[in-house]
């Protein structure tokens, strides 16, 4: 790739724990995608913004409800020191964007994280406006106003400070929707050097990816048309085309979605596992239902972790002494992690069991370790709704059997925050602390306060088992659990996420209770196998000792943890697999659509606007099934046929398949051959049927119609299909 490499943009980064500008999951696996790009050498450019109060410090009360405190952040004291970014003069670099025809100011400032340089940018600038220079203090405000001059000031601003460093990348790559401004900011520079709009939007399109995280509907942002209107009312036009033309992009459902906009400006979309792909095709068939669902152009992308920064330093010393001397350089390797299984049980475990002690003693908790007891499941994550953090206290009485076992102890840690404007996940963090001074409970539910990276560092290291609970399908990917298993902490979780592709059934444990009916009975069925799991499996496992009073068993589940999961689950694979399926095609059609003044570009533009122009003329006339039919493709049974109206559309434009249900959930396609013109315009088509039972694809089968091109990013760019 050629020295403008990848320019990466998200609302937050997960760096250290002294730079609070990330609240969670998305800004922790930017941070590990940062630092693994540094390691492998990857030219990777991060855009981000330096929040000054960053996300809430929590505090929970003695009624057990979180408070939300917002001390600034202590930039002197960041292990990653943050510099002034200056200009050549050796000035303040300062960025001006237009919010509601204002000009505001952001000064630009720089973090090295190895050999990658994550800009941020930041409004607390004398020569703005009070409320301006607040725009920049907290992380994911919930005013809708403050989100979107946020959002602009990330997009817009952020494409305006990559110009003023003269920064070109080669690849624009959108972590989430929250940056899909800059596409039209992209687009309005290319606007003023006098490219037309639809010209400049395919170059733009050409060379931008997104990562989507979210697989629900209410977890994208959305602004109402009004507020776009207030904050693009004197922009619009500068990109060359109208209101209705822009807002097209990223109007949905009569508001202006963000995922919206960053799909319709990228060539290649992902999703952060294999599952989140599938049901991020389900989330996207509901904007285009009349393209199946597996059609739909959605990658996928596993996520990982970095394993330097999240591994005890105790466990790095034993892998030191028991790996390949390279192991941390090529820990995408599979075969640098077969000499785990040879690590003596007892110094695994004891390298746990440090872990362990670390951890108890760093948060403070008042577990007392005895004979390698208690148990400790640890639970820690947002508390969104739909994680369940009170799943397993559905049965109290059960669950009291099972951790207040004198003989076999077994103690609960819980850690998270609740968003601030989400009464019923804080309503949970209220509960918890309830249920955890039940005289019942008391001693073996704990709670850790103000969770951040440097608590989840101990967490995940310390604990003995990593529990997840989900509504499945609803936890896009999941990254905490591949931390844990790298530590040789075992996973207890549903199997969402990435558990469903890590789960072999000797590494962990899966909760397999209901896939489906009311949420009711989901809970109910998957706190039924959890129980089981704990009574029947877990906890005898835990207390069952070997040699030397080592429980061999788990320490056997330990050693295929972190040999089938530590390999795969890392940012080293998966920053490796964005560069080969993703960073290096997109550089090469991106530079292919600019070249020759835009020729590509112009070309794919006006070719669409035609297809757009003439398609409701687009028909599928009549379909007939075929038996035992002679055809004149040469073929001895023609199982379709099929009379197609194009209108002004070329006959070697479009794919004509016949589309079914293979009876499993699935479709098939079977690609129809022209073989006569009847007219102008109106063509004859024939294929032959799939190579599956006739009785399955009779009942269920329809005639498609496509616009193809050889520069289409995939088959399904305009989302335009004519069925019969």
């Amino acid at each position: 790739m050629p020295k403008g490499g990848v320019v990466y943009f998200s609302a937050e980064f997960g760096i250290d724990e002294s730079l609070l500008i990330y609240s969670g999951g998305l800004g922790i696996l930017a941070g590990d995608h940062v630092k693994a790009a540094s390691d492998l050498n990857i030219p990777l450019t991060g855009v981000g913004i330096l929040y000054g109060k960053g996300y809430f410090q929590q505090r929970i009360n003695e009624g057990g409800w979180q408070q939300h405190l917002y001390p600034d952040i202590d930039l002197e004291a960041s292990v990653y020191p943050v510099r002034l970014v200056r200009d050549g003069e050796d000035r303040p670099l300062v960025i001006d964007v237009t919010l509601a025809g204002r000009q505001v100011h952001a000064q630009a400032y720089a973090v090295q994280v190895g050999a990658v340089t994550l800009y941020l940018l930041n409004t607390d600038v004398e020569s703005n406006r009070e409320e301006d220079r607040r725009l920049t203090d907290t992380l994911y405000p919930s005013d809708p106003d403050v989100r979107i001059r946020q959002e602009m000031l990330l997009g817009v601003g952020g494409a305006k400070l990559l110009a003023a460093l003269d920064i070109r990348p080669n690849v624009w790559h959108m972590n989430e929707g929250h940056s899909a401004f800059l596409a039209l900011e992209r687009i309005r520079m290319l606007s003023a050097e006098g490219i037309p709009f639809e010209t400049a939007l395919e170059a733009v399109k050409a060379s931008t990816v997104f990562t989507t995280h979210t697989p629900v509907p209410a977890g994208h942002d959305v602004f109402a048309i009004d507020l776009m209107d207030r904050y693009f009312g004197d922009y619009y036009w500068q990109l060359g085309t109208d209101k209705e033309r822009v807002l097209s992009l990223g109007q949905l459902g009569g508001a202006f979605n963000m995922t919206r906009l960053a799909v319709s400006t990228s060539s290649k979309v992902n999703g952060v596992s294999k599952l989140h792909g599938e049901v991020t095709r389900d989330l996207f068939h509901g904007w285009t239902p009349h393209i199946p669902r597996h059609d739909i152009p959605v990658d996928s992308v596993t996520n990982g972790i970095h394993i330097g920064t999240w591994l005890a330093p105790g466990m790095k010393e034993l892998f030191d002494r028991h790996l390949p001397s390279d192991w941390a350089v090529r820990a995408a390797d599979r075969d640098i992690w077969t000499p785990v299984r040879d690590i003596p049980a007892k110094e695994l475990w004891e390298a746990h069991q440090q872990a362990k002690s670390e951890m108890i003693q760093a948060l403070g908790l008042p577990i007392e370790q005895s004979g390698d007891g208690p148990l400790v499941i640890g639970f820690a994550r947002r508390f969104a709704t739909y994680k369940r953090a009170l799943l397993i206290f559905r049965d109290l009485e059960r669950l009291a059997r099972i951790l207040g076992d004198p003989q076999r102890p077994v103690c609960l840690v819980f850690a998270g925050k609740a968003h601030p404007a989400d009464g019923p996940g804080q309503e949970l963090i209220r509960r918890l602390v309830e249920l955890s001074r039940e005289e019942r409970f008391k001693g073996r539910v704990h709670i850790v306060e103000n969770y951040a990276m440097d608590k989840a560092k101990k967490l995940v290291q310390g604990v003995d088992v990593w529990l997840n609970t989900p509504v499945k399908p609803m936890e896009a990917s999941g990254t905490s659990g591949q931390k844990a298993a790298v530590n040789g902490v075992l996973n207890c979780s549903v199997l969402d996420g990435w558990w469903v592709e890590g789960y072999n059934g000797r590494n962990g444990w899966a909760i397999e209770g209901a896939t489906d009916g009311d949420p009711e009975h989901q809970a109910w069925q998957d706190s039924e196998a959890l129980y089981r799991l704990l009574e029947d499996e877990i906890v005898p496992l835990f207390y069952q000792r070997g040699e030397r009073g080592v429980p061999t068993d788990w320490v056997g589940m330990m050693k295929e943890s972190i040999g089938s999961l530590a390999p795969v689950y890392n940012t080293h694979r998966m920053v490796s697999d964005y560069w080969r399926k993703v960073y290096v095609p997109a550089s090469a059609r991106g530079e292919r659509f600019a070249a020759d003044h835009f020729e590509v570009a112009s070309r794919v533009a006006a070719y669409k606007q035609f297809v757009r122009d003439n398609w409701s003329a687009v028909r599928v006339r009549k379909v007939e099934i075929l038996a035992d039919h002679s055809s004149r493709i040469g073929l001895a049974k023609t199982a379709f046929r099929a009379e197609i109206g194009l209108g002004a559309i070329w006959h070697k434009d479009v794919r004509v398949e016949a589309v079914g249900s293979d009876g499993k959930q699935g479709i098939w396609k079977a690609k129809l051959e022209q073989v006569q013109q009847q007219a102008k315009g109106l063509y004859v088509y024939e294929g032959v049927s799939p190579d599956i039972p006739i009785h399955i694809w009779r009942t269920n089968v329809n005639v498609r119609v496509t616009p193809i091109s050889p520069d289409f990013a995939s088959d399904f760019e305009m989302e335009l299909a004519a069925w019969g």
